[in-house]
């Protein structure tokens, strides 16, 4: 089993770095106690296998628990990795200025104040950290990147893309990143010797495909597609949902998601298609 203790300075982008762990498929726990650690590494263990990775945030927002820390580490029968994230004093104030947020550590003091306790409570720990980030240049978007860099490991998937067929008569998913209007293909709604089917029939792909504004508008929209992916990892995202429309959701828009799809797995990209409304209207 992995085991990632992230801790550091508050302001220094804990929270961010969890996010990172869970889209990497990481089990995820803020702010444990850490007499609890040991206890909760044996829950884990016994899992049978379900859980093989975790991330816990143990921080100075412990309190008085917060002192075990030391301890616990140098007594466990448990491997583990430390991730220390830090940054630059002035940063650190001026994050919490941002968001207005009281450091935990100067509820009645200045926020250097804060900062220089906790700077002092964490040295040990950082010595013993086995990744040390330095967040001060980094934005939220970099930050995930480089957690992610450091513990994606062989297995992690890629961006996982899921393409939605849909009808525009039942509303456009909610949780689309982009949306596509293919009405203006062929309906074969309108052929009676078609409209009882699909678009995952051969019969409808064949005559949607057989307009030549199908094809130039798939290749349009591939080429999109590949320019956007990087782009959208970059930015640390793990999932990209591609909504295409037609009138019900039945015809048009399966072929040119289920089309969208084969050319995606063929250059070796996760991608996977669901039509919503399909079976509608029957």
């Amino acid at each position: 089993m992995e085991f990632v203790i992230v801790t550091g300075m508050s302001g220094a982008g804990k929270t961010l770095a969890l996010r990172s762990f869970e889209d990497l498929g990481y089990f995820c726990i803020d702010n444990l106690p850490p007499a609890l650690i040991p206890k909760f590494a044996d829950l884990c263990a016994q899992s049978e296998g379900n859980i093989t990775k975790v991330a816990i945030v143990v921080d100075i927002r412990g309190g008085q628990f917060f002192k075990d820390l030391n301890f616990i580490l140098q007594n466990n029968g448990f491997q583990f990795k430390i991730l220390f994230l830090e940054a630059k004093d002035d940063v650190l104030i001026r994050r919490f200025k941002e968001t207005r947020r009281t450091h935990p550590l100067a509820l009645d003091d200045r926020i250097i104040d804060g900062i220089a306790k906790e700077r002092e409570m964490l040295e040990g720990l950082r010595d013993k950290a086995n990744i040390v980030i330095d967040t001060s240049d980094f934005t939220g978007h970099q930050l995930i990147a480089k957690i992610k860099e450091l513990f994606k490991g062989t297995d992690t998937k890629d961006l996982l893309i899921t393409i939605i067929s849909f009808g525009f008569k039942y509303g456009i998913p909610l949780d689309s990143d982009m949306v596509f209007d293919v009405r203006f293909l062929p309906n074969p709604f309108y052929d009676e010797n078609l409209k009882n089917y699909t678009g995952n029939d051969k019969n409808v792909q064949d005559y949607i495909m057989a307009a030549k504004q199908t094809s130039v508008f798939l290749r349009k929209l591939e080429d999109m597609i590949d320019f956007l992916i990087p782009y959208y990892k970059e930015e640390g995202k793990s999932q990209l949902i591609i909504s295409i429309g037609c009138t019900g959701g039945k015809h048009r828009s399966v072929t040119v998601a289920n089309k969208l799809k084969e050319k995606l797995q063929r250059d070796g990209k996760l991608a996977k298609t669901f039509h919503r409304d399909i079976d509608k209207g029957k």
